[in-house]
């Protein structure tokens, strides 16, 4: 009889060991956590993570895990808080599919609370690394839930779980039980990425981080739970119209490499549109405040998410979280600061007359308003048809005295066409915590990564805390 997708994907999880990764995925790893560790040290200067932090202080502490910030947690507060510091910023990993993307880096967060707590090294750290990431990154591409109005972070929970059960030694039966539970209870909808946007969006993959430590947890106990969540009555094939009919191997460790990291804090989808626009200002030494209009071109995702489309109104911008996913603010600040990183995201910054004023001059439109592509659509829509291989954008500004530059994009710096150096992601890392670690602890931490297979992970963490005010007390 044939196995269910859980039973499955447990015995994909069993069968991995340090040996099947490459020495080329175990760096884009190592890449990935150090890019990671850099929003995780930022994210403790944020005023919604000081909301986040005087809650979970409110509830417990004390426990296994030392953390930036709160100190001693249990692993499953420490989960959260870690998921939490890595996403909030929104400057993290993405992995981009057909019809939806997703953060793997969202599987981070748990897997430091856990080994920190099992006092495990890096290797057993990397490979569950590579297992989360496999597992979120191959249902994105088989189950695009987001298309269907349920928000990625649907299969995050699998994944995460996934990865957590090879770290604490599940079994395969324990694995597709755990597998099954969280599939059955985090089904969380999109609408927490669409107009108008909050700070749930950085927060919704923690609380899914936090019931999986839990889940995972109550499985090695022997817990049972639905394993034909996907195939079985009222499951996802059901519920969703979506059939998982994968065949999982070791070659699936392969989809790390198109994993993609951020240039610019912002939405993913922006990042060509926002290497197109440095490159006209640096080209053509373009003055802000001359410009008339700005016209972008992109596929349709982009259009949707971050231009106006299906996701609702992008040039209403009056907090960070609907700020990192407009095209048009994004656009407007990088030509007036020539830059977008955390500090173009504080309310200050945000809310100034200058931004305010050119963001509303921008204009985001798609060839074609079709969701799939018509028949000849590499000609009737190059843009959409090419993604996600390519990232087409076109950008046109205009000059008030009449003047137009142009300039197109397949990609950007970051993408897996184009991939970070190390220099790139230590160069990012530096610049994201220069002012809140000193330079020596920066280079103790990068320099971890050297020997990162044989290190314990829980002499990582203590490196991490950055120098900020205190956590305000809960109201």
């Amino acid at each position: 009889m044939k196995k269910y997708q859980t039973e499955q994907i447990a015995d994909f999880v069993r069968s991995l060991s340090f040996g099947y990764l490459s020495s080329n995925i175990t760096e884009q790893l190592k890449k990935h956590l150090l890019d990671a560790l850099g929003s995780l040290i930022y994210a403790q200067t944020s005023p919604t993570i000081s909301k986040l932090a005087a809650q979970i202080r409110s509830l417990q502490t004390g426990g296994a895990c030392e953390t930036p910030m709160l100190g001693n947690l249990p692993v499953d507060r420490a989960a959260e808080w870690y998921t939490a510091l890595i996403r909030y910023p929104d400057f993290m990993d993405n992995f981009i599919g057909k019809e939806a993307t997703c953060h793997p880096s969202d599987n981070i967060g748990p897997l430091l609370a856990a080994a920190q707590q099992n006092n495990l090294n890096g290797r057993d750290f990397l490979l569950a690394m590579a297992i989360g990431y496999t597992v979120e990154c191959t249902l994105i591409n088989e189950l695009p839930v987001m298309i269907k109005g349920f928000d990625h972070t649907v299969l995050y929970a699998y994944s995460v779980t996934a990865a957590l059960c090879k770290l604490l030694n599940l079994s395969s039966m324990q694995t597709a039980h755990a597998l099954g539970i969280a599939g059955a209870s985090f089904v969380p909808l999109v609408t927490s990425r669409a107009y108008y946007t909050y700070e749930w969006k950085g927060l919704a993959s923690s609380m899914v981080a936090l019931g999986c430590v839990n889940i995972v947890l109550m499985a090695k106990e022997n817990l049972t739970g639905p394993i034909s969540v996907f195939e079985g009555p009222k499951g996802i094939e059901q519920i969703m119209d979506m059939k998982l009919d994968h065949q999982w191997t070791s070659d699936d460790l392969n989809i790390i490499r198109r994993c993609v990291l951020k240039l610019y804090n912002a939405e993913v989808h922006c990042q060509s549109s926002l290497e197109a626009a440095e490159d006209l200002i640096w080209e053509f030494k373009l003055k802000a405040d001359q410009i008339k209009s700005v016209d972008i071109t992109t596929f349709l995702t982009a259009y949707h998410i971050v231009g106006g489309g299906m996701y609702g109104d992008r040039k209403k911008v009056y907090s960070k979280e609907q700020a990192d996913h407009s095209l048009p603010y994004v656009i407007a600040v990088l030509l007036l600061d020539g830059d977008v990183y955390p500090e173009q995201f504080t309310e200050e910054r945000i809310n100034r007359p200058d931004v305010q004023t050119l963001l509303k001059k921008i204009t985001v439109d798609t060839v074609s308003p079709f969701h799939k592509p018509l028949p000849f659509a590499g000609i009737l829509d190059p843009y959409t048809d090419a993604y996600p291989e390519k990232l087409k954008t076109k950008l046109v500004i205009e000059m008030q005295n009449g003047q137009k530059f142009t300039k197109e994009k397949n990609d950007y710096h970051g993408f897996y066409t184009r991939p970070f150096s190390w220099e790139d992601v230590i160069g990012k890392f530096k610049k994201l915590t220069g002012n809140l670690l000193n330079e020596q602890n920066q280079d103790k931490i990068i320099h971890t990564f050297n020997d990162f297979e044989n290190h314990p992970v829980r002499d990582l963490i203590p490196l991490l805390q950055a120098n900020t005010i205190s956590i305000p007390a809960l109201h």
